[in-house]
């Protein structure tokens, strides 16, 4: 076996799949406020990277101007998911919810094609095309830039959820009823986490949109991000990273050398296929709460 190129597979993979957490973290985060997979978030992640492309040529600004422009416009587009849409739903079966956030997904796809067509757009943040070697590896710059910005959010939310409005958040995840009676706005906060996953989403869009340009492909990440979330515990973020990590290991490896055999796929397979077995052999994943429900 040649080391070089299994390393050079095994890191690159790797750093992927810490952009992969991106995703997956916008699902924990409402998973974690609300105890619902989320079905959109892909969607939302391509509609993030269309609206900073919108706002930048709309307004004449640079990139670096309409991405916050965007995440702010791209929060309140999560709050207002939330208010219309699954407010509405609360007290529910989780199905009908779970359902919802599906519909959201489609319609998101549809609508941000019928505006802005599906032609896909280079989104240039200014990443170098120069060749990056460690050693005798070569590194992907983009996979690089997004590793260190999923490393410093991932960071920003575990410090997040020991501050006052995560304890929060936590305690609306452990019990809706016992939030409401102690004058938490359950509400309120289920919204706030679909407004800070739209951005993160906004994120993903804008690093993926880098390195495979903004297209309706964007959407299709929900199933590297619902993968990692499910893998790692879809109430843990720190398992959500490390998930991402072992899943875009598995993944670059596995294309690297499958890919000339099997005339490609692989990728998609090592991920269909750790979603099933996650789900049959430990479906609360590697770190995430097992909780045991008596009847």
């Amino acid at each position: 076996m040649d080391f070089s190129l299994f390393a050079e597979l095994g890191v690159n993979g790797a750093l992927s799949g810490l952009m992969y957490s991106l995703v997956a973290l916008g699902i924990v985060l409402i998973y974690k406020s609300s105890s619902v997979p989320n079905l959109a978030q892909g969607a939302m992640t391509m509609l993030g990277a269309y609206m900073v492309l919108a706002i930048a040529h709309g307004l004449g600004v640079s990139l670096w101007l309409a991405i916050p422009l965007a995440m702010l416009v791209m929060f309140f587009v999560g709050m207002g998911i939330e208010r219309v849409a699954l407010r509405r739903l609360a007290g529910r079966p989780i199905i009908m919810i779970l359902m919802m956030t599906l519909g959201i997904d489609i319609f998101t796809r549809a609508a941000t094609m019928s505006i802005w067509g599906s032609t896909g757009a280079p989104m240039n943040i200014g990443i170098s095309d120069e060749p990056l070697f460690l050693g005798p590896l070569l590194i992907n710059r983009a996979y690089v830039v997004g590793a260190i910005v999923a490393v410093a959010l991932f960071a920003i939310f575990l410090f997040f959820f020991h501050t006052r409005q995560g304890i929060v958040l936590r305690a609306i995840s452990d019990d809706y009823i016992a939030s409401w009676s102690v004058g938490i706005s359950v509400e309120r906060g289920i919204a706030f986490s679909w407004a800070m996953a739209s951005v993160l989403a906004t994120t993903a869009g804008v690093l993926w949109g880098a390195v495979q340009g903004v297209n309706q492909g964007l959407a299709l990440l929900l199933l590297k991000g619902l993968t990692v979330a499910v893998l790692g515990g879809l109430d843990s973020i720190g398992g959500a990273i490390l998930a991402g990590l072992l899943l875009g290991f598995l993944e670059g490896v596995a294309s690297g050398y499958l890919d000339p055999l099997v005339g490609g796929g692989s990728r998609e397979l090592v991920v269909a296929a750790t979603l099933i077995l996650t789900i049959m052999i430990r479906p609360h994943g590697l770190f995430g709460r097992h909780d045991i429900e008596r009847i």
